[in-house]
């Protein structure tokens, strides 16, 4: 069993919802000799420096959110991809203690395959930032603007990656519009959308 970390202690002692659930599934991620760390203000567990499972939760379910999900066999069928543009990371749900415990076996094999995964030095191979959607919007304005252009294409992979998602999540091409006129200045600066 792995020490605990006084951090997580007290972020489960202040959880209101999912806190007795939580409180298993730390003790069963325990139970496979991982680090444990408050990472993203979540319970995060390591092997040798590497994430490998998360413990968060949200209105309708908790879930272990293993890093490298992708690469799972999930063999059970459990992992849910969170959003379309999530690429590595799965979700193994859950809405109560019963449900928990009816899957201990299965989320220490996953969890075990997940140390496995680091172990091997396995990759996931993400989506090159040209396989995202580019809105037409943002397209016309690139072709108009060379400055911009540039200063869209010298950004890191990643930055790409984030504005083209915001500008494609809006459904009307008026909010597209906003949305890149907003972003244009820090764009400009070299910056990323939350930077």
């Amino acid at each position: 069993m792995s020490t605990t970390h006084p951090k997580v202690d007290v972020f489960l002692q202040k959880t209101k919802k999912w806190k007795e659930e939580m409180t298993l599934l730390r003790a069963i991620v325990q139970e496979c000799k991982l680090e444990e760390d408050l990472k993203w203000m979540h319970p995060c567990y390591t092997h040798d420096g590497a994430n490998i499972v998360l413990i968060h939760a949200f209105k309708e379910y908790c879930a272990l959110l293993f890093f490298k999900g992708v690469l799972l066999k999930d063999k059970k069928k459990v992992l849910i991809q969170q959003t379309e543009n999530v690429q590595d990371r799965r979700q193994m749900r859950f809405t109560s203690i019963a449900e928990i415990n009816k899957q201990k076996t299965a989320i220490k094999e996953y969890i075990k395959e997940a140390v496995d995964i680091e172990k091997a030095g396995l990759k996931v191979e993400f989506k090159k930032t040209e396989e995202f959607h580019m809105p037409e919007e943002f397209e016309k304005k690139l072709s108009k603007n060379k400055t911009l252009k540039t200063a869209f294409y010298a950004l890191t992979p990643g930055r790409q990656r984030g504005y083209l998602l915001f500008f494609a999540g809006a459904k009307q091409s008026q909010t597209r519009e906003a949305r890149i006129e907003k972003c244009i200045p820090d764009i400009l600066k070299g910056k990323g959308l939350n930077d």
